[in-house]
């Protein structure tokens, strides 16, 4: 049985290898039984091309991963 491999690449450079950054983030916001605010810890994950720079969130790498998949499936 034949196979395939093909990575998600870096539409800028064409590159496979990613790295991840992080963004650490608190939202504040007020709640109808106190006047204390509460708040929550937001962790924003993007991925970032180590030869270009260029950062993608998982979502797009997601759907880069959708796109290779479709066009594997339609060359049966």
């Amino acid at each position: 049985m034949d196979y395939k491999h093909e990575s998600f690449k870096c539409d800028n450079c064409e590159t496979a290898e990613f790295e991840k950054v992080y963004n650490f983030s608190l939202r504040f916001h007020g709640v109808n039984f106190s006047d204390d605010l509460i708040y929550d810890r937001i962790v924003n994950e993007k991925y970032r091309c180590i030869k270009c720079g260029k950062t993608f969130s998982m979502d797009e790498i997601t759907n880069g991963l959708d796109k290779i998949k479709r066009k594997f499936k339609n060359k049966k």
